[in-house]
């Protein structure tokens, strides 16, 4: 087994901690955008009735800023599309 020196130790717990900062950042931004869009197919559901498999797989490949402003046009929308426009 090669010696590690405690430089290298430092080095190598900072890195683990790094890598896991961002790997938690990523699984935040994962969750949010999936909870968002989870959040915007009820509010279809509840006011035009059960999305189609074309708007959920709109809804599933979308980001994050899209999903917000959708979320915001469905309160003046009067047709599905009119979220999307």
């Amino acid at each position: 087994m090669p010696y590690v020196t405690s430089v290298e130790r430092i080095g190598i717990q900072k890195g683990l901690e790094q890598g896991l900062e961002q790997g938690l950042e990523q699984g935040r931004q994962v969750g949010r955008r999936e909870g968002e869009g989870a959040i915007l197919l009820r509010l279809i559901a509840l006011k035009f009735g059960p999305p189609s498999e074309e708007v959920r797989a709109r809804i599933e490949s979308a980001d994050a800023d899209a999903l917000l402003e959708w979320s915001a046009r469905i309160l003046t929308a009067e047709r599905v599309d009119d979220i999307f426009r």
